[in-house]
């Protein structure tokens, strides 16, 4: 029964964003000095909507997305959600979850900051994954559509570019 747990943890560990270093200290001093027009935050979060924006060298850290209450599809949803401000409590709720380390990960296996050079790469290759995962299931998704009774009748039909030849 162990294993279960442990998937469920694993499950839960994957579920990081990356947030730039300067655009996080920003919105913490923002916050602090208790800015409440989202107008003032919305420069900041767009570095986070549209991190291919940003410039290679600049640092990224970790943040855990389990910190908030609510699953979020993106930062937009977020953002929708919960205004700007709102997002910008959120990102700096779910670093200081992080920083906690409530799951007591040993530190040498714990997610590390990156450069945006990395960061953009991880989001090129997963979204290079996602669209290939998705060309296998629409072909997966093609095969199942494709009536079995037809190609087991014993009587086998030319195809249609052998008819057209013949006639």
């Amino acid at each position: 029964m162990a294993a279960p747990a442990e998937e469920e943890l694993v499950a839960d560990q994957a579920d990081l964003y990356y947030v730039p270093e300067k655009t996080l200290t920003a919105m913490k001093e923002k916050i602090a000095a208790g800015v409440t027009d989202d107008k003032e935050i919305e420069p900041l979060l767009e570095k986070v909507t549209d991190p291919m924006k940003l410039e290679d060298d600049e640092m990224m850290l970790p943040v855990d997305m389990r910190a908030l209450e609510k699953d979020f599809e993106g930062i937009e949803e977020m953002i929708e959600d919960l205004g700007a401000i709102g997002t910008a409590k959120a990102f700096i709720k779910a670093r200081e979850h992080f920083e906690a380390n409530k799951d007591k990960e040993p530190e040498d296996e714990r997610p590390a900051p990156m450069k945006a050079s990395e960061w953009k790469q991880a989001i090129e290759e997963d979204m290079l994954n996602f669209l290939e995962d998705e060309g296998e299931d629409g072909e997966e998704e093609l095969l199942e559509d494709e009536d079995p009774e037809e190609e087991d009748d014993g009587e086998a039909e030319e195809p249609a570019a052998k008819k057209a030849k013949t006639a």
